[in-house]
């Protein structure tokens, strides 16, 4: 196969995919269900988009740092610390700017939207910073513990995780949750993200113990595909950790319920497991049934993943915050397209989740000349 993996690839793909589906409806308050997140415990399709990239990035992590020989160098290391930190730094630039424009189109002043309010109000954590604090955690202890181990020292981490919420009664959604109460403390609720009514950080400081942990049974997972060279042995390896680790999950449900807010082992094990099992069947579809091009839509996306997410969140941003009138009637693009032309058309559900999959094609128009012309944009 090589040492680019086309199916892992595609999988990263559909989730970029997903990622930009489920943050992008017409109007958050017509969505059908499964594009909505869990109120708590439990789990959604939607749900499924933010673990199942975390997986692939373990995977391609246990993949890029074989050059390495996953050992502390002067190349690795800062290699590993510059990736990392790039993605946190994309992550607060994007908030900035959504701070800025939402600033400036309320009709505030310079000052307040270049400076005061972002220093005020910007989310610290996020779905980039965690994946730059996870990437660079997650980069340290592989080359500290080596592949072999990763399993293990994944298994240590979640007992951790698992320890600290059971001791401190930390299951519910409440202000004294421990995970709330420590992103409290050190970030303080005007940079966090608020979940029901309260202050609550899905992607927060201590929930982001578990992730590592995530990441870690990805590149075990990148292990057991590379340690083989028969194609039809890796599927069968890859499927059975993925039977395994669902198995796991759904019984750990019991103890410590599946949630994606607080990133619960059950969450980790349960959809791992998922993302193994669609991997699997993904290399024995491309790489030995040869159906790669039924998955080119995927793999455009795949190929460039963070420029194309970057992309989409910064599009919308503007989308949302340039305004005008049409007959005597205020809109924001995002606004308009959906109101006036999706909405019409396809009813309040329906123009929502068009606006959506249109958004999804039209970023692919931008993906697809980027993949034909072997072009890859690395942040």
């Amino acid at each position: 196969m090589g040492n680019r993996l086309r199916s892992l690839d595609v999988l990263r793909g559909i989730t970029i995919a997903g990622m930009i589906l489920v943050n992008n409806p017409g109007t958050w308050a017509h969505i059908y269900a499964p594009l909505r997140h869990a109120a708590w415990d439990g789990c959604t399709p939607t749900d499924l988009v933010f673990p199942f990239f975390m997986f692939v990035m373990g995977v391609a992590m246990y993949i890029s740092q074989r050059k390495y020989a996953y050992q502390f160098t002067h190349e690795s290391v800062p290699h590993l610390v510059y990736r990392s930190l790039m993605l946190v730094l994309i992550g607060w630039a994007i908030g900035w700017f959504g701070i800025c424009c939402r600033t400036l189109s309320g009709g505030g002043e310079w000052i307040d939207a270049l400076w005061n309010n972002p220093i005020a109000h910007l989310r610290y954590m996020g779905v980039l910073p965690r994946l730059g604090w996870v990437s660079l955690f997650a980069g340290l202890l592989l080359m500290a513990f080596k592949p072999k181990n990763a399993p293990w020292v994944s298994l240590v981490l979640m007992a951790i995780y698992c320890i600290i919420i059971g001791v401190t009664g930390s299951f519910g959604l409440t202000e004294d949750n421990i995970v709330a109460r420590v992103d409290k403390a050190v970030l303080g609720e005007a940079h966090m993200y608020h979940l029901g009514g309260i202050a609550f950080d899905p992607e927060g400081i201590l929930s982001t113990i578990p992730c590592i942990a995530h990441c870690l049974l990805g590149c075990w997972v990148g292990k057991l595909i590379y340690d083989v060279d028969h194609l039809g042995g890796k599927v069968i390896r890859v499927m059975l950790f993925g039977a395994v680790s669902l198995m796991i999950g759904l019984l750990l449900d019991y103890a410590f319920p599946i949630n994606k807010s607080l990133w619960s082992a059950s969450y980790v094990f349960y959809t791992c497991g998922l993302a193994s099992l669609l991997l699997g069947v993904l290399i024995w579809l491309i790489d030995i049934e040869g159906k790669a091009k039924w998955f080119v839509p995927f793999e455009c996306f795949g190929v460039n993943p963070m420029f194309i997410f970057v992309l989409s969140g910064v599009l919308a941003i503007c989308m949302a915050n340039i305004r005008f009138d049409v007959g005597g009637d205020s809109y924001s693009v995002w606004g308009f397209y959906y109101k006036r032309m999706m909405q019409p058309l396809f009813g309040d559900m329906g123009g929502s989740l068009a606006c959506a999959l249109i958004y999804d094609a039209l970023l692919w128009c931008i993906a697809y000349p980027l993949y034909k012309n072997k072009i890859y944009i690395k942040l």
